[in-house]
């Protein structure tokens, strides 16, 4: 019989091996028969925040970020190739330039470049002197962002409180040196007792709010890229986050009042010019949440997640923008994901699942999902009176496409469609490190 001490070597050396070995290039998944294949080769390369636009116009290339910068990678081929080096954040690539975006601090200034990923002309648009700019318009004649009326703002360098998308969307070295909401939340309960990641995160959250509230309002801008003109279009006593302009209409914004989902009414939507305030949500049951909200392909409906009450009943609510229809599609607990997006055609969803810690408390929540949606038909077709003024409900069909089991969801994996409707890409660190994979749609044969 070893001796304990041979034991721990051997079993340390095995583990030294396993860290040293490459993960896998490709596989089917045995347990849901889809090809997985790994995009990415250098450990610490992540995907986008889930609402970033990530691709090419020809939908040839996924940008990444990397230890060293960001790059792109060759859907077809994946090729990788470096776009920016440096310590840098990305902020979306252009649907119409297909120019990646970014901001990069220079002198102690907080400048906005663009490069073009394939030519890699790199041009300097102009500098935002305080906060930070989240989003680019559809013709790409403005972006928009936030800042706080402090000078300084508790040593985020003048900028905004930090948002979830920028895991992923800085560098590596970026991310190391400055705090992000997307950190290992810990608190416990009066007794001790720890708890769990969401009740932690809710209670941070709730601690950050409150001291927005204390403090001078936030005001929402756009920046003119031809200009470089900095405009306040709205400003409130809010957290202000995940802002994001329509992928089609250049002229609308959505954010919303960041916090604990209850606490807050979270969706918005207002015009660049000032005008069209709007709520999107309006809750009527205690407890009841709403969030993650995203538009569509076609910018016709933002979607979100919906919960009647929290972490009980689960939606994917959408609200078409001109006519105000809304249609929410039922989940089951182990299906609710951290995040859901949508294809490029509209016809299908997908999410990104969960663990036992989090909102859902599922006990199997742990894949990457396809989700088709089914609506409720009208029995004998015969329809209420005032059937277009009702929510029109559904469910989604899932199928698993990932197990995820060995996945750590402290990290977010984002799905995204590619722009084909054919793979569905995402970051893991199931084999450790974090690296880009994708999972074709179809079964494999």
């Amino acid at each position: 019989m070893k001796s304990p001490l041979l034991l721990v070597l051997s079993v340390g050396a095995a583990l030294a091996v396993r860290a040293a070995e490459a993960p896998p290039r490709e596989w089917i998944d045995p347990d849901t028969g889809h090809r997985v294949i790994r995009l990415s080769d250098e450990p610490g390369t992540a995907s986008l925040y889930f609402h970033q636009n990530a691709y090419s116009p020809d939908g040839t290339k996924v940008v990444v970020t990397t230890r060293h910068g960001i790059a792109t990678i060759e859907l077809a081929t994946r090729k990788i190739e470096p776009v920016v080096e440096g310590e840098v954040r990305v902020i979306v690539v252009g649907r119409k330039s297909g120019d990646v975006y970014y901001s990069k601090r220079e002198d102690g200034k907080n400048w906005i470049y663009a490069t073009n990923l394939d030519t890699k002309a790199t041009r300097r648009i102009a500098e935002v002197p305080r906060g930070g700019v989240a989003s680019l318009n559809a013709d790409e004649t403005l972006m928009v962002g936030t800042f706080s009326e402090e000078p300084e703002h508790r040593g985020w360098q003048r900028g905004p409180a930090p948002t979830k998308a920028d895991v992923g969307a800085r560098a590596p070295a970026e991310r190391g040196a400055r705090p992000t909401f997307q950190a290992e939340y810990q608190a416990t309960w009066p007794d001790g007792t720890p708890m769990t990641f969401a009740d932690a995160k809710e209670l941070r959250l709730h601690e950050q709010l409150a001291r927005v509230r204390s403090e001078p309002p936030r005001s929402l801008f756009t920046l003119n890229l031809k200009t470089g003109e900095i405009k306040v279009i709205h400003r409130e006593r809010e957290w202000l986050n995940h802002v994001q302009f329509s992928p089609t209409d250049p002229g609308l914004i959505m954010f919303c009042h960041e916090g604990p989902w209850h606490e807050v009414d979270r969706i918005w939507i207002i015009r660049t010019d000032g005008t069209g305030l709007k709520k999107v949500h309006t809750r009527t049951m205690n407890m009841e949440i709403a969030g993650h909200e995203f538009f569509s392909a076609d910018g016709r409906t933002i979607w979100y997640d919906l919960q009647r009450p929290r972490g009980e009943v689960f939606w994917l609510a959408g609200y078409e923008i001109a006519t105000g229809r809304r249609t929410w599609y039922a989940l089951n607990r182990n299906e609710w994901s951290v995040h859901f997006n949508v294809s490029p055609d509209g016809t299908m969803f997908a999410g990104d699942g969960g663990d036992s810690e989090m909102v859902a408390h599922a006990p199997d929540g742990k894949w990457i999902y396809l989700f088709r949606p089914k609506g409720v038909p009208d029995v004998a077709g015969i329809k209420a009176p005032n059937a277009e003024n009702l929510i029109h409900p559904g469910r989604f069909v899932a199928e698993k496409l990932v197990n995820m089991s060995q996945h750590q969801y402290h990290l977010e994996p984002n799905v995204t469609f590619t722009p084909d409707g054919k793979w569905i890409v995402f970051r893991s660190n199931m084999h450790g490190a974090t690296q880009v994979y994708a999972v074709e749609i179809a079964k494999a044969k």
